[in-house]
């Protein structure tokens, strides 16, 4: 691996920390279970956080990236988004474990994860520049599988160098959330620490540095043409509708599953933390090697053999009785999630045009986010209307085939 590869996905190992530590499970239960008046409250509250947030992110995403193709500045861009997911971040030291804290630590984490969606669509844009065609989805796995390694090891030196020891380290006050908002700050400086060799060891393409001004209003008349153009690209706008759909189901399954497990299988919480651990650790593995796979393959293929396999094995997670037949379909599960997401970036980068990378990652970050709300409404629907829990996480089977039917029909380019 060249220094530029390494540099480059180094730089998951760097962000995945935010939201495995912040979005997923220190940060978001301390505020549902300490900050918000009541757990039910911090749910909803914390959800409609995430929508706004969303929304934030599916408007900025497209423009700022085209912009960054116009002011040929996606490195600057990247390195402002990542000290602003910093910022944002370690400000989370300062809520209390008090109501009136809430709406300062959602901004907090509102913004902060508006940073870090915005800052994936620099990131995601550098890979054809950091390696060579053939080596591309090797890259973009082993970057995706650093990823879940980088996420899971901040996660246990949180929980075992800040949150569990007793007495607490550096004199922190566990009675009013020291040792837990103490994370956000860890997890901002292991932003700052690994984030910076991508900055370092790359470069932006060559050309022209217009003004921010002129940057901007070229950027948007290449969104424009960029838009105005997908009916014209049958395979690029294909693509990014059939991502619509198996995203919905990625993310459905992945955020439901700890809930599924708890609730069909009698998980208590203690092992459910295991499970989603393991899950992390099957995830990376199979990002890494699906990599490898995939430069053989091609991208196109591995993200359909992915999804054919998580919709076989997970409608069979769904059937199965036994928990430990749930525990080792559920780790073979895992090793397919990674290829799905890491591929779907590969293809991406070989069917956009080098000089509207960004503007086009842009529109892969839109699209994964656009109908987020849809997968877990459909879940919940069918649960609420069957009264069943296997029933409703049976959709997500059905959205990811949905998508990968759409992506049939897509022609990759080599």
């Amino acid at each position: 691996m060249t220094r530029r590869e390494l540099a480059w996905s180094l730089y998951d190992w760097a962000n995945s920390a935010f939201p495995t530590v912040v979005t997923t499970f220190v940060i978001a239960t301390w505020f549902a279970q300490a900050v918000a008046p009541d757990p039910v409250s911090g749910q909803a509250m914390w959800g409609w956080m995430q929508t706004v947030a969303g929304l934030g992110i599916a408007f900025l995403s497209p423009v700022l990236g085209a912009v960054a193709d116009a002011g040929g500045r996606r490195r600057l861009m990247l390195a402002l988004c990542t000290a602003a997911t910093a910022v944002f971040t370690g400000a989370i030291w300062f809520a209390r474990p008090e109501a009136e804290w809430a709406f300062y630590a959602l901004a907090c984490v509102g913004l902060a994860t508006v940073a870090f969606e915005v800052g994936t669509v620099f990131y995601n844009a550098m890979l054809p520049d950091v390696t060579v065609p053939a080596r591309i989805g090797r890259v973009s796995g082993l970057a995706w599988g650093l990823g879940y390694a980088g996420g899971l090891c901040c996660l246990v030196l949180c929980l075992f160098g800040l949150i569990r020891p007793d007495p607490a380290p550096f004199g922190l006050d566990k009675a009013s959330g020291e040792t837990i908002r103490a994370t956000a700050v860890f997890v901002a400086g292991w932003l700052l620490l690994f984030g910076w060799p991508v900055i370092a060891a790359t470069r932006d393409p060559p050309g022209t540095r217009p003004g921010w001004a002129a940057a901007a209003r070229a950027g948007l008349r290449e969104l424009r043409e960029v838009l105005r153009g997908l009916p014209a690209r049958p395979d690029m706008l294909r693509f990014l509708i059939a991502r619509l759909f198996y995203t919905d189901g990625l993310n459905t399954l992945f955020a439901f599953g700890a809930i599924f497990a708890a609730g069909v299988h009698g998980m208590a919480f203690q092992e459910v933390l295991v499970f989603g651990i393991a899950m992390n650790v099957s995830a990376g593995i199979g990002a890494a090697l699906g990599g490898l796979v995939e430069d053989r393959v091609g991208s196109k293929r591995m993200v359909l053999l992915s999804l054919a396999a998580l919709v076989v094995i997970g409608l069979a997670l769904v059937l199965v009785e036994s928990a430990s037949a749930f525990w080792g379909l559920a780790l073979v599960l895992g090793l397919f999630f990674g290829p799905a997401q890491a591929a779907s970036r590969t293809l991406m980068a070989r069917l956009a045009p080098a000089e509207e990378m960004a503007a086009h990652f842009g529109l892969f970050a839109l699209s994964g986010r656009i109908t987020g709300f849809l997968g877990p409404a459909v879940l919940a629907a069918v649960t609420q209307a069957s009264g069943s829990q296997r029933l409703g996480m049976a959709t997500t089977a059905g959205f990811m085939a949905v998508g990968a039917v759409l992506l049939l029909g897509v022609r990759e380019r080599r």
